[in-house]
């Protein structure tokens, strides 16, 4: 992989229930407006980290147990600043300090938006030979639960027609 190049933004697109209830849930946990808000759809572009997410209102769509998101920040100082801002916020906050999460010792807080899509905002101290034990638990909610605790719900692909529309998004556009 000599000459591969870094990719520059992630682009994350989830699905939520109520657009303006998350475009409020986030924009306080991000610290920044939405780039694009239209009927149905918002989008947020952040600098650091390189991220694009974008919104679809589409209630059908939401799914549980999606596991989670985060952000690993560069110092305890930084977490900590982040959750207070978070808790000034009156965003409902989860912390756990100096669990060992992820085969990773770790400082973090948790935050759900609205569908319940848990966010954790991280420090990483240094690697971990093993997982907190209450991670493996029904009760956990977060973190790296095992694949043999978690149930999958079987999933039916259809075949779908894509038709070329003049309304579509072009690869690269970066229309999401």
């Amino acid at each position: 992989m000599a000459n591969q190049k870094e990719f520059p933004k992630m682009h994350v697109s989830l699905y939520v229930s109520d657009l303006a209830k998350s475009v409020q849930f986030y924009t306080a946990f991000f610290g920044v407006v939405p780039n694009k808000v239209k009927s149905g759809y918002a989008k947020f572009i952040l600098n650091e980290p390189a991220l694009i997410i974008s919104f679809v209102e589409n209630p059908e769509k939401v799914q549980a147990n999606f596991g989670h998101l985060g952000f690993q920040v560069a110092s305890k100082e930084e977490m900590e600043d982040r959750l207070e801002s978070a808790k000034l916020l009156g965003l409902k906050t989860k912390e756990e300090i100096g669990t060992s999460c992820c085969y990773a010792v770790q400082d973090k807080f948790w935050v759900a938006d609205p569908d319940g899509t848990q966010w954790e905002v991280y420090y990483f101290h240094a690697d971990a030979e093993f997982n907190d034990p209450h991670y493996t638990t029904e009760e956990a909610s977060a973190c790296c639960t095992p694949p043999a605790m978690e149930e999958k719900p079987k999933t039916q692909f259809k075949t779908i027609e894509v038709k070329n529309d003049s309304n579509s998004c072009a690869p690269g556009s970066g229309c999401c």
